[in-house]
């Protein structure tokens, strides 16, 4: 399995590191006039640049020996001291904690943005309590920390609750008020399909921006680094009911006689282990996943559903469009009784909207599933891919906005998909006896199906790949609960001189020539 898909909690121990001596000189910037120098993206963006003039070199990951001994669970003994927190008891609206540096050695430097300048925020290991691991870290001198972590009364006016991480590679995922920790999100996936190796760009150094009194949200500055590219980052992170991290890059690329195949842009990931489309025999629980569909806006105005699968084997699908409104891997379904985890609650697992800030112009959505074996394992991925890639020496720049959703999330302003079902449907074939077919029954909801009048003619409008004709497709209320449901059927035609091919299916329903729903769409592998 690719290290891209890993647990997210087995980031603990994989947090970047950065070449220190680099920066050591932007410690702390101040004007001749003594007066504090406004820390900005331009100033990452001046480093990142700097960077990408010169090779890319890894940093050494070398710890004391103590601490490369520790196993999982001497990590996980290791935890910050709340009281040690960066802005605590200073009434300010957020403040930040940190996580140790693992066994792996790989670790991140991290500064403040303060009214006096820009100061580092040395390794302290008073700030940890070690628990029962035997060990002496004031040998260890200034490791760095792991990661990051900022709190804010998101749910409670007298507790600071945790809002967004910052933890491994360039990982980081942020919760909403009411929901707890599911999908991630990535600075930028590169060369995650196709030829050669997958590429890890790291977040080597951090700046936090003391907040003001009052302040509505938090800024974190961060800066990238990897074998083909270099990277400045903004983040504006402001809490809510769905808490929005707005990210501003620049990337610079590498002068490289191997250039980067595809750079993907606003990387999600996620896990789908199973559900109403895929049931897990011998499992209590009805379904199992951080996110049950990946949802695209287009900007030709067309909105596309595709329920996530467990695939046998990889699984690579595009959506080419001229224009994007904006994608996210959605967890639609809100109810506990779906998932019946008590543990888990999966339900209250974050949806992620991805939002283009500025146009980002041709390119596609790209949506990678595998297999995983159980539900310790992120195996979906979703990113943006424009059409027109930078060359080595250029840089560029992009914006969007990740909004964490949870009951009330981004829905096509029309009609949707609230569940889509997969079984094993039977015809007659004449003297051959019955044939087995594929079949699906998908439930739809929306304004555009309640404002219809209880005699109105719906139709399942449905197109299926030139290896597969659909026998059957039903559009009804249905009796039960006065929502309408479409029912397909699906035969797969069988070529024996070619290899079986996956089968993309297409449908929405329509009335008076009106579309009335996002379209639902499905690949059947072979």
């Amino acid at each position: 399995m690719p290290a891209f898909f890993r647990l997210f909690a087995d980031t603990l121990a994989l947090a970047s590191r950065t070449r220190f001596a680099t920066l050591a000189c932007f410690s702390l910037l101040a004007l001749g006039n003594g007066q504090a120098h406004a820390w900005s993206l331009e100033d990452v963006a001046g480093l990142a640049r700097q960077h990408a003039q010169t090779s890319f070199q890894a940093a050494p990951a070398t710890v004391p020996a103590e601490l490369a001994k520790l196993d999982y669970d001497g990590y996980r003994d290791i935890r910050f001291n709340r009281d040690s927190a960066l802005w605590g008891g200073k009434q300010l609206p957020y403040e930040a904690n940190f996580f140790h540096v693992g066994p792996h050695g790989d670790s991140v430097r991290i500064h403040e943005i303060t009214p006096e300048g820009v100061k580092p925020v040395p390794y302290d290991p008073s700030k940890f309590n070690f628990g029962k691991n035997k060990v002496a870290p004031e040998s260890w001198g200034d490791l760095g920390y792991g990661g990051l972590r900022a709190f804010s009364n998101l749910n409670s006016a007298t507790y600071k609750d945790e809002l967004i991480v910052f933890l491994g590679a360039s990982y980081f995922r942020a919760l909403g008020a009411g929901q707890r920790y599911g999908l991630s999100a990535r600075g930028l996936a590169v060369n995650t399909v196709g030829a050669g190796p997958e590429e890890f760009p790291r977040f080597t150094d951090f700046w936090l921006e003391q907040p003001a009194p009052g302040a509505q949200q938090l800024t974190v500055f961060a800066l990238m680094d990897s074998q083909h590219l270099t990277g400045a980052y903004r983040f504006d992170i402001k809490p809510g009911e769905q808490t929005i991290t707005e990210v501003h890059a620049r990337i610079f690329m590498r002068a490289s006689e191997s250039p980067v195949a595809t750079l993907g842009l606003a990387p999600l990931t996620s896990m789908f282990f199973f559900g109403e489309n895929q049931p897990r025999p011998g499992d209590f629980r009805p379904k199992v996943h951080d996110s049950d569909g990946l949802m695209i806006a287009t900007g030709e105005g067309e909105w596309l559903w595709r329920p996530l699968q467990n695939p046998a084997s990889p699984l690579v699908t595009s959506f080419a469009m001229k224009s994007l409104k904006g994608f996210g891997l959605m967890q639609r379904d809100r109810a506990f009784n779906s998932y019946e985890d008590t543990e888990a609650r999966y339900e209250l697992r974050p949806s992620a909207w991805v939002t283009p800030l500025g146009e980002w112009g041709a390119g596609r959505v790209e949506l990678l599933q595998f297999a995983t074996p159980d539900e310790t394992h992120d195996n979906v991925a979703a990113y943006w891919v424009p059409e027109k890639m930078p060359v080595p020496g250029q840089s560029f720049d992009f914006a969007y906005q990740i909004a964490w959703q949870g009951k009330n999330q981004q829905l096509p302003p029309n009609g949707w998909v609230t569940q889509s079902r997969r079984g094993t449907g039977y015809s007659k074939l004449g003297a051959e006896g019955l044939s087995q077919q594929i079949q699906f029954v998908i439930d739809f909801s929306g304004p555009a199906l309640s404002a219809l009048s209880e005699d109105a003619k719906v139709e399942a409008v449905v197109t299926a790949s030139a290896n597969a004709r659909v026998t059957e497709s039903l559009a009804y209320r249905n009796p039960a609960t006065g929502a309408w449901r479409m029912t397909l059927r699906v035969q797969r035609l069988n070529n024996s001189s070619q290899p079986a091919q996956p089968i993309e299916l297409r449908a929405f329903l329509q009335h008076d020539n009106n579309t009335l729903t996002e379209t639902w769409t499905n690949l059947i592998t072979p």
